[in-house]
């Protein structure tokens, strides 16, 4: 799996067992190292705050439209 699978997994994961949509960073962080991941805590907080994210500033080559920045430190699946 690669480190969006991860979170993305995770993600799904936290809005089942929580039935909400909006997670802090370190939530997701946490849920995705807890379920065994390769990736370093770095790479999936970039993850998370820039390529994954649509409102984020366009830093990377690559880039998924998967979360959205709610709020500082705020995350949520994009549909």
């Amino acid at each position: 799996m690669t480190c969006r699978d991860d979170v993305l997994a995770a993600m799904h994961a936290l809005v089942q067992r929580h039935g909400r949509d909006v997670f802090k960073l370190e939530d997701i962080v946490l849920e995705v190292e807890s379920r065994g991941t390769s990736a370093k805590e770095s790479t999936i907080r970039t993850h998370i705050v820039s390529a994954m994210c649509v409102n984020a500033p366009a830093n990377h080559a690559v880039r998924y439209p998967d979360l959205i920045r709610v709020d500082r430190g705020m995350y949520r699946l994009a549909n």
